[in-house]
């Protein structure tokens, strides 16, 4: 799921020609943490994560993971 993540991203800002730093600029995020997430970083705020992903008009949200997970419920 991780890896998605980073792949959406980082394939989004570049199809819309951003830097790393106008990305973080518009998502109104640090650099930083932009840098965080295109490294794959283990621990991020669910919060900023939907502030970069709302540009691209998404939101991070439960999905299941397999059929039986999605029984469980």
């Amino acid at each position: 799921m991780k890896n998605q993540l980073v792949k959406f991203i980082k394939k989004r800002r570049k199809v819309l020609g951003l830097t790393q730093m106008e990305l973080a600029d518009r998502a109104g995020v640090g650099l930083r943490f932009i840098r965080d997430i295109e490294q794959g970083k283990e621990t991020l705020r669910l919060d900023k994560i939907n502030q970069v992903l709302e540009l691209f008009g998404h939101i991070m949200a439960p999905v299941p993971q397999s059929k039986e997970t999605d029984d469980e419920s």
